[in-house]
């Protein structure tokens, strides 16, 4: 049992459907899963700025129609928006660099063909949820909420996204919430370890809701790709987006944001507290 304390920060007028967060230099940057752009808040100035990740960025993109931009890493000062994969619409990256304010644009459909493989799912079944960058290779941590269950990592060894370098999938179980499987909803690397979020949704689809019986923050070590703990944080809430937000001798913080699967557009930002 970890020792935890959740609260709500602050709410941001908006942007809806949050599903990732990255926080540096006091600004959250974003990412929602019905909208193609970016957002940046400054936390001091309580101001949120939009940037365009294509020529017709869009807000609140129904949902047959979305880029369902799930992930949002940061690696070598760029903004990585992975989408989810589970439709070919859903297979793109979007590579934001802040230095010149431009947007690359990348097609992941070989990528995702070689995940599908990887872990005998059908297509419609592949759903990533969070990336971690570590130590030369790509960590993608897919979301098994399907009829197939299958939850767990595909590891790609590349420096770059490179499909033509080895593809390894690695199942992991959670706990269930209220006897439904916990899944992954993102994740963060903090030093040699891997934090993650995961809900559990009673319904075996990827695209329809149900109901949510609960979230979870566990840890994954990130060499072993055992898990070392998890923790149920609400039995209530499904938690998408985690980002390290303070680290320190007794404790390491959170921000999390929530998916509230509205068209809303307002987002609560979470602080999750664990004792070390």
């Amino acid at each position: 049992m970890q020792k935890f304390t959740l609260e709500i920060l602050f709410q941001i007028l908006g942007i809806g459907s949050a599903s990732g967060l990255v926080y540096t230099d006091n600004t959250l940057h974003i990412v929602s899963d019905n909208s193609t752009f970016l957002y940046q808040y400054n936390i001091k100035e309580n101001q949120v700025t939009k940037l365009k990740l294509f020529d017709n960025s869009q807000e609140n993109i129904k949902k047959k129609d979305k880029f369902d931009f799930e992930s949002l890493t940061l690696k070598d000062k760029k903004l990585y928006l992975f989408g989810s994969g589970s439709k070919p619409k859903r297979q793109k990256l979007a590579t934001y660099n802040p230095k010149d304010n431009t947007t690359t644009e990348t097609n992941l459909s070989e990528l995702y063909t070689e995940f599908r493989k990887a872990a005998q799912i059908p297509n419609a079944e592949l759903n990533i949820e969070g990336i971690v960058f570590y130590k030369n290779q790509w960590i993608f941590f897919q979301r098994g909420n399907g009829k197939e269950a299958k939850n767990g990592i595909f590891i790609l060894k590349s420096k770059k996204i490179d499909t033509k370098q080895p593809i390894t999938y690695i199942p992991i179980v959670l706990p269930n919430l209220k006897n439904v499987a916990a899944t992954f909803t993102d994740a963060v690397l903090v030093d040699d370890k891997i934090y993650f979020l995961a809900s559990a949704e009673d319904s075996n689809s990827t695209y329809k809701d149900g109901e949510i019986t609960g979230s979870l923050i566990g840890c994954l070590d990130a060499k072993k790709y055992t898990v070392d703990f998890t923790q149920p944080i609400t039995e209530t809430q499904k938690f998408e987006g985690l980002t390290l937000y303070k680290n320190s001798k007794d404790s390491i913080e959170f921000l999390l944001c929530e998916d509230n699967d509205t068209e809303v557009l307002e987002s609560t930002i979470y602080k999750l507290a664990l004792q070390k």
